[in-house]
């Protein structure tokens, strides 16, 4: 199992926020930065589970803490700040990597969405410059039981290609609402649907499938598409 690296990531002129590096297994050519969901830290089991995976796929990993997990704070910061951690993390890894390196970002839900948020109009920075490919676990296409407060305004402006994991149960999109809403993006966008799949990705215990095997099938996928 790999062991993940803590590091400190400055933020802003007075904040700071706990990183994990997961090194891949072998010499990787390929970076994936993660972010969580709104309602727990990089520590929560799916965030480690998915990094470890994918780290063991030949991929390095990092992930991170959004300022109010960091400061244990359980109400997610405003938009401009979960951004604006976004873009000094993206900053902080792709200053140290060699060229010729990929670097994908995502995340779990929200963090996805900042992710996308950023990308729709990224710095005219060097590390952002970088950045290549899009993945979104689970997108919260709208809050629960509210299909009409669909958060996609930004996405047409996003021009490096998705990867889009999805449950075919997800409170925040069905499928049915999901797949038309990226199929008509100017980009390039890679459904993977988790058939009967939650939020986090749960099934029931009827399919036979358990959550570190669901996982592992995303894991293993996510990397592929990374990998090229």
């Amino acid at each position: 199992m790999t062991t993940p690296e803590v590091r400190r990531v400055r933020v802003a002129p007075s904040a700071e926020v706990t990183a994990l590096h997961y090194p891949a297994a072998a010499p990787a050519r390929a970076t994936f930065v993660l972010a969580h969901g709104a309602g727990a830290d990089q520590r929560h089991r799916v965030m480690t589970t998915l990094a470890t995976a994918i780290a063991a796929k030949g991929v390095n990993v990092l992930t991170f803490n959004f300022q109010y997990t960091e400061q244990r704070r359980r109400t997610p910061d405003r938009s401009p700040v979960l951004e604006q951690t976004w873009q000094a993390v993206v900053e902080a890894i792709a200053d140290g990597l060699p060229p010729g390196h990929r670097l994908v970002i995502g995340g779990k839900s929200m963090g996805g969405r900042m992710a996308s948020m950023v990308l729709a109009h990224p710095p005219a920075t060097p590390g952002w410059a970088r950045v290549s490919g899009l993945v979104l676990l689970g997108y919260p296409l709208h809050p629960p039981g509210k299909p009409d407060q669909l958060r996609i305004a930004h996405l047409p402006a996003i021009r490096v290609p998705i990867r889009l994991v999805h449950g075919t149960r997800d409170a925040f999109g069905t499928r049915e609402e999901i797949e038309p809403m990226f199929q008509t993006l100017p980009t390039r966008v890679d459904f993977d649907f988790i058939e009967r799949g939650d939020h986090s990705f749960a099934v029931p215990k009827s399919t036979g499938l358990s959550e570190p095997l669901v996982l592992a099938g995303i894991a293993e996928r996510v990397a592929i598409w990374i990998l090229g």
